[in-house]
């Protein structure tokens, strides 16, 4: 990440909370982590410069002393992307693990995260990057579908085009691993950067244990926000980075999900419209030969999808998004 001198750990975790006018839900945290039965972590909130009273509910917390919290405010809106730089700087714990302001986890989460990390043998351990974990909604019905075996070590890539595993997941990353990457930014650009394209370049060098153990909670009541906005083609920027890094790099898997990756090209194109990027722009953008030619067979659908969310877009937000 090209970060300035970082300090040395302090804890097993870091528990990485971005929000923004989340007061009335962030409690949700804070009742979980006070809950967990394992205590070597820190709570490293980081405020996108909220407005709705979360830094005096935070001063509460801090002053309970039951778990050791950190408060981090921007006085500006720099993004989710702009947080997760920050929280990755001033982290103090060996594995990095986020819960969104909205959500919760189980009481044991976190020993039972760490019980999976210390089973991997220590001779493969820095082989690895993570340890992940099934979701559940506050019904405790699982989200998506399980991972193919009780224990899988694979990586994000695999796991998604040859195993098919569908949903949130939830668990940490190495610190270290995550400090090696670059997290995407557009200048100017507070609105949602896929975080699957951090996943898919860490999984290119590094192998995750994957556990059929349901350990986060993901309420659905959340009202829309800079990542969820009304309109997803809002989120185009971001959008046109993930499908452009996909097609540059992850062609192998193609195979595996043929009309996957199709509808990573129409969404690549009708993203790169929404930006004003054009079509010569686009075609020199992918660089694999056959990243080029599936970009010619997605372009008139993608470019279809771009002139209805353009000029209909009472009719675009009932259909569905590329």
């Amino acid at each position: 990440m090209g970060t300035r001198a970082i300090r040395p750990f302090r804890h097993t975790f870091t528990v990485f909370t971005p929000t923004y006018n989340r007061a009335h839900s962030l409690h949700r945290v804070w009742e979980a982590l006070k809950a967990q039965t394992f205590r070597d972590f820190e709570w490293l909130i980081v405020d996108n410069a909220s407005t709705d009273g979360t830094a005096e509910l935070v001063q509460r917390w801090i002053g309970d002393g039951s778990v050791a919290v950190r408060y981090l405010r921007n006085e500006v809106n720099i993004g989710r992307q702009g947080s997760w730089r920050r929280a990755l700087e001033a982290a103090e714990g060996e594995l990095f693990v986020e819960i969104r302001s909205a959500d919760s986890c189980s009481p044991d989460a976190l020993e039972v995260l760490h019980r999976h990390w210390k089973a991997i043998p220590e001779a493969e351990r820095g082989g690895f990057s993570a340890v992940s974990a099934l979701a559940v909604d506050e019904h405790g019905r699982l989200i998506g579908t399980p991972f193919p075996r009780q224990v899988t070590d694979s990586d994000s890539l695999e796991i998604r085009y040859r195993y098919r595993v569908r949903g949130d997941k939830w668990g940490f990353q190495r610190t270290s691993v995550l400090r090696e990457q670059t997290i995407p930014r557009i200048e100017g650009y507070v609105g949602e950067i896929p975080e699957r394209i951090v996943w898919r370049a860490i999984a290119r060098r590094y192998r995750t244990r994957y556990v059929n153990e349901r350990l986060r909670i993901y309420w659905q009541d959340q009202r829309e926000s800079l990542s969820r906005p009304p309109r997803p083609w809002l989120n185009a920027p971001g959008r046109l980075l993930d499908a452009e890094d996909l097609l540059n790099h992850d062609l192998r898997w193609f195979r595996h999900q043929p009309l996957t990756f199709y509808r990573e090209a129409t969404a690549y194109t009708c993203s790169a419209w929404h930006v004003g990027r054009s079509a010569t722009a686009q075609f020199a953008a992918l660089k694999p030969v056959a990243a080029r030619a599936l970009w010619v067979a997605a372009f008139p659908i993608g470019t279809a999808f771009y002139l209805v969310q353009r000029w209909l877009p009472a009719l675009a937000t009932r259909l569905p998004n590329p």
